[in-house]
């Protein structure tokens, strides 16, 4: 064990250990379905810090997973919230009650309100920036710390690479801790970016076929014989309908969706649908194709969310060994 490496490594992320409260600040990135209580603990356990994938869950059934989580680790862990979801005041409340002390808020530029609620309740607060100057005005609204995400990572996405958003915002956002996730498969590269001023990172597509993670036997098949070019991004047919772009290993699903995509849009055109209830029928397709997938195991249908360091999963293993690897990287590269 390289002892001067992990030194180094402890003192470049203690701005991120410390806001966590965890050994290790590694984030596990929130993923719908996979991001619950087992995965969440797990991680959480292993010195990194766990987040439950709220999703489209409603109040009462976030309320059981946080419990059964809690029920299941005594570390600290967070819960990601959608912005965009129609209840999301009451899964602010939902998480509070049950003494969750992390709210990352996903899915859209949070309103000043949800992030004071948070804070009102003795939480703190993580938001996605996906640019510097957003960055500035989310940490003006309260947010206590920062991820910037890059196109190279799974599900929903923005479009600029991880790399150029972190040369755009670390040197510039010294007063909250920052996380750079997308697209991270090794040690080396967490160290590259501590470095450059990152608190730490968040990582998905690298715990999916964790023991601990409940994925499809099908799932994680699929994700081991994969590589980074089958993990593409959907592809909008309408301008107005904006699609946020989805990473996914491609499938019939990636085709089925431009399909979706026309029907809707038909329907909107004859008066059948209204704007909003075409553009929410189109995202929803994700949500329930997501499910065919990591749940059922029909990885053909279903949509098999993935970031491009999905070619770097090659087997099952603890999530404390994927950890441990990840460490050991990290500390050579340091020395």
């Amino acid at each position: 064990m390289n002892e001067a490496g992990h030194e180094k490594l402890r003192q470049l992320w203690k701005k991120g250990t410390d806001f966590l409260g965890t050994e290790y600040a590694i984030l596990g990135g929130a993923m719908s379905w996979l991001s619950e209580s087992n995965l969440v603990s797990a991680l959480s356990n292993a010195g990194g810090f766990g987040v439950i994938a709220c999703g489209s869950m409603t109040p009462d059934l976030l309320s059981n997973v946080i419990e059964e989580t809690h029920a299941k680790t005594k570390k600290p862990f967070g819960v990601n919230l959608i912005t965009m979801h129609p209840q999301i005041d009451e899964l602010i409340d939902a998480t509070l009650e049950q003494n969750v002390k992390y709210v990352v808020l996903a899915g859209g530029i949070p309103t000043a309100d949800s992030i004071k609620r948070i804070k009102d309740g003795g939480a703190k607060v993580i938001c996605f920036s996906p640019a510097l100057i957003l960055a500035k005005k989310l940490i003006r609204s309260g947010a206590d710390a920062l991820v910037v995400e890059g196109s190279e990572a799974g599900g929903h996405i923005g479009p600029v690479s991880t790399s150029v958003l972190a040369q755009e915002i670390l040197p510039h956002i010294k007063d909250v801790p920052v996380f750079v996730a997308g697209g991270i498969g090794r040690g080396e590269v967490m160290a590259s970016y501590l470095q450059m001023g990152a608190s730490g990172c968040q990582l998905g597509t690298m715990f999916v076929c964790a023991e601990e993670s409940i994925a499809h036997e099908n799932f994680k098949k699929m994700f081991m014989r994969s590589n980074a070019r089958d993990a593409v991004t959907s592809v909008q047919i309408d301008k107005r309908f904006p699609v946020i772009p989805v990473r996914a290993l491609k499938n019939a699903a990636s085709v089925e969706f431009m399909d979706v995509q026309r029907e809707v849009i038909n329907k909107y055109q004859a008066g059948e649908l209204e704007m909003e209830a075409a553009q929410l029928e189109i995202e929803h397709y994700w949500a329930g194709a997501l499910k065919r997938a990591v749940i059922d195991g029909d990885v053909e249908n279903g949509s098999v969310m993935a970031g491009q360091s999905v070619g770097m999963v090659k087997k099952i293993e603890p999530v404390s060994e994927i950890i441990a690897n990840l460490l050991e990287q990290a500390a050579e590269q340091l020395a």
